[in-house]
């Protein structure tokens, strides 16, 4: 090939790792030697414009160099002289009918050679275009080799050797062996990890296999796919993206996943566009096995647990497992026994003040725990993730939501059912003494009556009286509450919704937002509790039985006290059953609590005696 060539680069070198992991082996290309084909700007097919001249082709041992050639174009003259001032200095190739295996390319045939911008990536890539439909037809791409651009321009007469003799090849040849010495393949393979290098020699032994089996294969019909430089092949079947790779790349991370190989399979079988691009015997099957939707541990199905940090986060926490409460009570005395300051008349005798009455309680600790156990096989059999650790969350989440909602509501376990957290050690805030909670009725129906006897039935809906009533009667309550600070308002999600659905006839909302709903109730915030739902207790009024229904608790959890010796510590065992070959885990804490102050809490409920 001439040496008076506007410039050569290697348009792919072999056995060159590419970004993507792939590899093109050792004469892949030699079939393009003493080639010629279009010389275009940055794989442009739409104009005529966009091609620059020609290249011709040779194969050396380290790959492929082109030796590229300028037509006397605007377009051209322009390339030519951003090459020469070094704005450009990288090449690429088009190559079809290439054949891979196991990320290793084994054939194919360069089709045009680009100028391109090197991009972010310095090394050589391949970007694919698209994959043919049979196996033997192999795909297309576009490769990049990451080598600059050498210059051999016409007046190059400085060269003091003597080099009429030598063919242009022998000077990149040289170049490449420089190369080569500095930095050798067994080098490369010296400085890898022995897991690296066993998967090297399991490619490369494959390789050979699938080389020999394409030699023997090679004596049947050559099926050969035809492509014009200008077709806009906007082909949009089987296109392998850089999205797509890196989805790929991103799979292959996760330990559930595991290997790049099972990244692949998981990502094909995802998407039934590429799954007839990859071989059959290793990629595809008519009844492929299932495969998760996320490879990732199964997701919980759980009731909402938003509120349950709420509550334990914001309890005052004692050192002390045994809680005791005292106040002084002087309300009733003021009048019953003379419980208030006194005139003083001369000459009468000064009288003491009334006797006041003591309030005071304990709370025992009680042990909270949850057990569960695994077969061993299962541990053993499921690699995807790690089932202990998934265990010992399954296993902390409930233990949280129950301590939570016991504070809440209760245990729900009728008294005497094994396993009950006692509520004289966890007292529900929802089911304390009077002292302590206000249990307020609503009355909905007096609250209706009241509203549309000033014939506002004709301007407001029930949602407005339901949320009217709520705001009411809450309102009230906390006429007589002592608790600290403002407190946060639990209730069902329905609840909430019914009250931010409240508008007039007209469609205006009356509150327009959580905030505008949380001020109108004066608290500081409304958590919804899915565990509030349904939620009833009976209780005995002036001699007869009445069922209430929870509606929701007004609190500030500093006023409740929760008691563990060392901050509440939790505690987890696990032990080997050899009888049973299982292992069992307990988690458990030790724990009392209880409201601390008296009228610190407020439950609204609805009487719902005889609707069940």
């Amino acid at each position: 090939m001439s040496r008076n060539a506007d410039f050569c680069g290697w348009a792919t070198k072999y056995n060159v790792r590419c970004s993507d992991g792939r590899t093109i082996l050792h004469g892949a290309f030699a079939a393009v030697n003493n080639k010629r084909v279009p010389l275009v700007w940055n794989h442009n097919h739409k104009s005529v414009d966009q091609v620059l001249g020609y290249a011709d082709l040779e194969e050396c041992d380290d790959g492929v160099k082109a030796y590229g050639y300028f037509n006397d174009t605007p377009s051209g003259r322009s390339a030519k002289s951003s090459v020469e001032h070094g704005d450009i200095s990288s090449l690429s190739i088009c190559a079809n009918h290439l054949n891979e295996r196991l990320s290793n390319v084994m054939s194919g045939d360069i089709k045009e050679v680009s100028l391109v911008i090197a991009g972010a990536n310095p090394g050589a890539f391949i970007e694919d275009v698209a994959f043919a439909h049979g196996d033997d037809e192999g795909y297309e791409a576009i490769i990049y080799s990451g080598e600059p651009l050498l210059l051999h321009a016409d007046d190059d007469d400085t060269d003091d050797t003597d080099d009429t003799d030598e063919t242009p090849s022998e000077s990149p040849k040289k170049e490449s062996k420089k190369m080569a010495e500095e930095k050798t393949i067994q080098d490369v393979i010296d400085s890898m990890t022995d897991e690296q290098r066993n998967v090297l020699y399991a490619l490369v032994g494959s390789a050979i296999a699938d080389t020999q089996e394409q030699n023997n294969n090679s004596k049947g019909d050559n099926k050969e796919m035809k492509h014009n430089l200008f077709d806009d092949d906007n082909t949009s079947h089987g296109v392998l993206t850089h999205a797509d790779k890196a989805e790929i790349i991103r799979l292959a991370k996760q330990t559930s996943v595991g290997s790049l190989q099972s990244a692949i399979n998981l990502y094909v079988e995802e998407d039934s566009t590429l799954e007839h691009n990859f071989d059959s015997e290793t990629m595809g099957s008519f009844f492929p096995e299932f495969k998760d939707v996320n490879p990732t541990p199964p997701e919980l199905i759980m009731q909402d647990q938003g509120w349950v940090g709420s509550v334990i986060n914001g309890a005052h926490k004692s050192p002390f497992s045994r809680i005791r409460t005292k106040q002084v009570d002087i309300r009733n005395a003021k009048t019953s026994n003379g419980f208030r300051g006194k005139g003083y008349v001369k000459g009468n005798e000064k009288k003491n003040l009334g006797n006041a009455k003591l309030i005071a309680r304990t709370t025992d600790p009680q042990t909270i725990y949850v057990k569960d156990k695994l077969n061993r096989d299962d541990i053993v059999d499921i690699t995807d993730f790690n089932i202990v650790d998934y265990q010992y969350k399954i296993m902390r989440s409930v233990l949280n939501e129950e301590v939570a909602t016991a504070i809440l509501i209760g245990d729900g376990r009728e008294d005497g059912t094994e396993g009950k957290i006692s509520e004289d050690h966890v007292r529900s805030i929802w089911k304390d003494d009077d002292l302590y909670t206000i249990h307020q009725d609503v009355d909905f129906n007096a609250v209706k009556d009241e509203i549309q006897g000033s014939d506002t039935s004709k301007h407001f809906g029930d949602n407005y009286i339901y949320a009217e009533a709520i705001v009411q009667y809450a309102l009230y309550a906390r006429e007589d509450y002592k608790g600290t600070g403002t407190p946060i308002f639990y209730c069902t999600p329905h609840l909430l919704n019914i009250m931010l659905l409240a508008r007039d006839l007209n469609g205006r909302r009356i509150y327009e937002n959580k905030s505008d709903l949380q001020a109108a109730l004066n608290v500081s915030d409304i958590q919804t509790v899915e565990q509030f739902e349904g939620q009833t207790r009976n209780v005995v009024v002036n001699g007869v039985e009445r069922t209430k229904k929870l509606l929701g608790i007004f609190v500030n959890m500093a006023d409740y006290q929760l008691g563990a010796t060392k901050g509440g510590e939790i505690t987890t065992f696990k032990d080997f059953d050899i009888d049973f070959n299982q292992e069992k885990y307990l988690m458990e804490t030790r724990l009392s609590g209880a409201l601390r102050n008296v009228y610190s809490a407020i439950a609204l409920e609805e009487d719902v005696t005889g609707n069940f």
